[in-house]
């Protein structure tokens, strides 16, 4: 089955459907055939902070770094921050659980969500280490671009990804966003202003788009680090 088509079939987990004995699924907002996304809980700071650590090496080139700090949040406070900011009217972030047996894979986040006339949100998301590369993050994508669409009425999502991380902008691709052009030096990333290209999809786009099989764009390099399946550069 391909995953447009998993994402088109993917709905919330109703309370009153019997759900297999899976950490978390019962809380789903978004279930697909490999990964479901929910809202973290303080029940997840160990897995989360772990994951993150295990991680640092391969997300350390993709991390927001604010000016007077080239060091990005510690684990355990990014995740006091991820929880209070999880479920706001500004933010949806979700943590990526795989189907199977529930652990987390990552994170994918609908940051600065502008309502009136906009209605727009900013995508952000990261894979951890031991799940890059097997198509997890195409899917969850795909689940948060559902949820954005057809759950919260928004009208467009946009990604900002730096110009060198191939794997990232690979993944928006294949999926239907499209380059709208560059914002020299938009985010500082690991302490330097990062040039960004920005990404965007809007409602009618998806629902264009969401039934038809994706492009298989995803880049394998060479060697394994921080760029095989990177963030986006805004969590």
């Amino acid at each position: 089955m391909s995953v447009s088509a998993i994402a088109a079939r993917a709905e919330p987990v109703p309370s009153a459907m019997p759900v297999r004995a899976v950490q978390g699924l019962s809380r789903a907002v978004q279930v697909g055939e490999r990964v479901f996304l929910r809202h973290p809980s303080g029940a997840d700071r160990a897995e989360w902070t772990k994951l993150r650590e295990a991680s640092e090496d391969h997300l350390r080139p993709w991390d927001p770094t604010p000016p007077g700090n080239d060091e990005p949040l510690p684990p355990d406070i990014a995740f006091d921050k991820l929880v209070k900011s999880c479920d706001t009217p500004e933010s949806q972030r979700f943590v990526i659980c795989l189907v199977a047996d529930g652990r987390i894979a990552g994170q994918i986040s609908l940051n600065q969500i502008f309502r009136g006339p906009f209605q727009n949100a900013v995508a952000g998301y990261w894979i951890g280490k031991q799940f890059a590369g097997k198509g997890y993050m195409t899917e969850a994508l795909r689940l948060a671009l559902r949820q954005a669409f057809e759950k919260l009425g928004l009208h467009r999502v946009e990604a900002n990804i730096i110009p060198r991380n191939a794997p990232s902008k690979a993944l928006v691709r294949g999926i239907g966003l499209r380059l709208e052009g560059l914002a020299k030096r938009y985010l500082r990333i690991a302490g330097a202003w990062e040039d960004h290209e920005h990404w965007a999809i809007t409602a009618e786009e998806w629902a264009a788009l969401r039934d038809r099989p994706p492009r298989d764009d995803r880049v394998r390099p060479r060697v394994s680090g921080g760029r095989r399946g990177g963030s986006s550069g805004s969590r």
